[in-house]
């Protein structure tokens, strides 16, 4: 790997988004994620190159780490804002066709639950390992995940909950999604649900982390 993706890679990791950005302390003053991946296209390096080795490699060390419980939302949020600042210049090339993403995973709360930290991590996660993320927000009815997965022939769709109480709406929509579309891949997550509730409702797979739903996504494509 060259230096200039480790540097995109440690930035990922220690959530450092631009040279103006103050956190983390130790890096203050220095290019961030941002800047360096705008030297890195203007070196000639490919968004590939750049997604993978620079991204894909920060964000990997970010899941594990949050898996282990050795960082907690707060750094993985500004590990996330330091990747969507490096992901502003990679979009315009998957906009145009030069690179492609490796799939398409449409992500929401279900309806009745409002919640959404959970779901944005996982978003983030996912989109920095290189998917497209349709984020349909929160209180989201089984009928916008089915016209979503219409939308987006061939991609995962992702339900999330927080509240005990809307575990039956989950199970709702994971029932609706099926009938409309028996093949259509969905795993679940949030605090009150696990791999047996997934089974018991026809889900394909429980996520118990954003680490465990890249890896999912990763095995399906």
């Amino acid at each position: 790997m060259s230096d200039l993706l480790q540097q995109i890679a440690d930035c990922i990791k220690a959530g450092k988004i631009d040279r103006a950005s103050p956190y983390p302390p130790e890096m203050s003053g220095q290019d961030g994620a941002d800047e360096l991946t705008r030297q890195a296209l203007d070196t000639g390096m490919t968004v590939d190159q750049i997604l993978e080795q620079g991204l894909m490699a920060g964000m990997d060390k970010v899941g594990q780490a949050f898996r282990d419980n050795i960082i907690f939302v707060p750094q993985v949020l500004m590990s996330a804002r330091a990747m969507s600042a490096a992901m502003e210049h990679l979009k315009p090339h998957f906009a145009s066709g030069a690179s492609e993403r490796k799939g398409t995973f449409i992500i929401g709360t279900v309806q009745g639950d409002l919640h959404d930290i959970g779901k944005n991590l996982v978003a983030m996660m996912v989109e920095g390992n290189g998917y497209e993320v349709v984020d349909l927000g929160v209180d989201v009815t089984a009928e916008t995940f089915i016209d979503a997965a219409r939308e987006h022939p061939d991609s995962v769709i992702g339900l999330s909950c927080l509240l005990t109480t809307t575990m039956p709406a989950m199970q709702r929509i994971v029932s609706a999604i099926k009938q409309a579309d028996p093949s259509q891949i969905v795993c679940i997550g949030g605090a009150p649900v696990h791999q047996g509730f997934a089974e018991q409702i026809g889900a394909d797979r429980y996520a118990p982390d954003p680490q465990g739903a890249v890896e999912f996504l990763n095995s399906v494509h």
